[in-house]
């Protein structure tokens, strides 16, 4: 059953994904006067297919991603070919997948919040204080409970580690509560490189007394509160890849098959998370499409830029041609790497999860 709910999971969410994603490609490019020939669900070869108004529309074997085939995507010399639109009409088109991808979690995070969830309300309590942490700077203490941070109510463990993880590097605003029930408001400044086991404020923290309680809110709260976790996320997964970089978190690959074993890990906690986790998703899949590697969208759009750089003077079609191949296979290759990598972590029974 496990099984069955994590391969539904995840291709739902990678349809979602990639239909948001080529329909971004498809509308701008039929906007621009490009001509579409053919968009695909998954790669080939074809599963299901039929034509109307002159694009085929195909459903593949391969379920990995999606695509717009465009007349001319190099080549300026074809009839409704992209490469003979304009600079900006070529950027908007190739960009605009990724555009909706950055969209799509503003809705996604929004229903999550109207969903019905669960929520776990509870007193945080700080159980151990590094020496010389900044929260032992801050006068923080075993025994104190954090009420606030920066404003925003604590309810449980999960809301100290994000209101911490948001303001690495910033001075934060915390409400703490004393053993003798006075109240005092302290700052301190979570580290980038906090030494290992301490955390970037430095305190070990537990929910006392933790109660489930069953939630959803109304549209008119729900979308503003997915706004703001839509930002919020941003925030978190800039402030991952920068970590990751200094090295402060370990660097964790996953291809499609860990994302599937991911997919099917949060799916058994309800169908908000899953929401969330496919928002997440969404605006990486965003980012990895617009980073300039050949055969990605940011790919192309570089060729465009150097265009522009170099006032109209294009690489040739053949050439751009051939590069973008030979990126495209050097992605399918690193892809089958991470795959292996995935299904050896998954047989020795290790989670992508903390």
């Amino acid at each position: 059953m496990e099984v069955f709910i994590t391969v539904i999971a995840f291709l739902g969410i990678l349809a979602v994904l990639i239909i948001a994603h080529e329909f971004g490609h498809y509308i701008t490019a039929r906007a621009s006067g490009v001509t579409v020939e053919e968009v695909g669900i998954g790669f080939p070869p074809r599963l299901l297919s039929f034509k109307g108004g002159g694009t085929i529309y195909s459903l593949n074997a391969i379920p990995l991603g999606g695509f717009v085939k465009m007349a001319g995507e190099e080549d300026a010399k074809v009839a409704g070919s992209l490469a003979s639109k304009s600079i900006p009409a070529r950027l908007l088109t190739l960009s605009a997948g990724s555009l909706m991808n950055l969209l799509l979690p503003l809705l996604l995070f929004s229903v999550a919040f109207m969903v019905p969830h669960n929520i776990v309300y509870g007193q945080v309590q700080v159980d151990e204080v590094a020496a010389n942490s900044p929260a032992a700077r801050a006068g923080i203490v075993a025994g104190d409970s954090i009420l606030e941070i920066n404003g925003k109510q604590v309810n449980s463990v999960g809301d100290v580690q994000r209101g911490i993880q948001l303001n690495l590097g910033q001075a934060v605003s915390l409400l703490i509560q004393h053993a003798d029930d006075t109240v005092e408001e302290v700052r301190a400044v979570p580290r980038w490189q906090p030494p290992e086991g301490e955390g970037a404020i430095g305190v070990a923290v537990r929910t006392v007394s933790p109660t489930v309680v069953r939630q959803s809110y109304p549209f008119w709260q729900a979308i503003p509160m997915g706004v703001r976790e839509c930002i919020d996320t941003f925030v978190l997964f800039k402030n991952g890849i920068i970590s990751m970089i200094i090295g402060s978190v370990p660097r964790i690959l996953a291809g499609p098959v860990g994302i599937a074993q991911l997919t099917g890990e949060v799916a058994q906690a309800g169908f908000s998370p899953l929401l969330e986790f496919a928002a997440f998703l969404s605006i990486n899949l965003a980012i990895i499409n617009l980073l300039p590697l050949p055969a990605l969208d940011g790919g192309r759009i570089a060729f465009v830029l150097l265009e522009a750089v170099r006032r109209g003077k294009r690489v040739s079609a053949r050439v751009e041609g051939m590069i973008h191949m030979a990126g495209f296979a050097m992605l399918i290759t690193f892809l089958v790497l991470i795959t292996y990598q995935d299904i050896i972590r998954i047989v020795s029974g290790e989670s992508l999860l903390p």
